[in-house]
């Protein structure tokens, strides 16, 4: 029998996707926004496909300030964009 693995949603081509190929994007309570390599920490998170573009694309359309309902500055979303592979 195969194993289910949860699917999230990219909040940016709003693709569903296996959780585990996606990259979690947390905000905790105090407002710090990170990257949430565990995928286990506490705090709102946010899929985006693991891809230059879909990060840009959610950026551009301020996808993720929806998600966590507040205004991301240029700081953490330069510190963000490092950890998505360049294709």
């Amino acid at each position: 029998m195969e194993k289910h693995y949860p699917e999230r949603m990219c909040v940016a081509c709003r693709t569903m996707q296996d959780k585990r190929n996606l990259i979690r994007i947390v905000k905790t309570n105090e407002g710090k926004i990170f990257v949430d390599n565990s995928g286990k920490a506490n705090g709102r998170g946010a899929y985006i496909c693991n891809n230059k573009e879909c990060f840009e694309k959610a950026v551009k359309t301020r996808a993720l300030n929806r998600a966590f309902k507040c205004e991301i500055s240029q700081e953490t979303l330069q510190v963000l964009s490092n950890c998505f592979d360049k294709e």
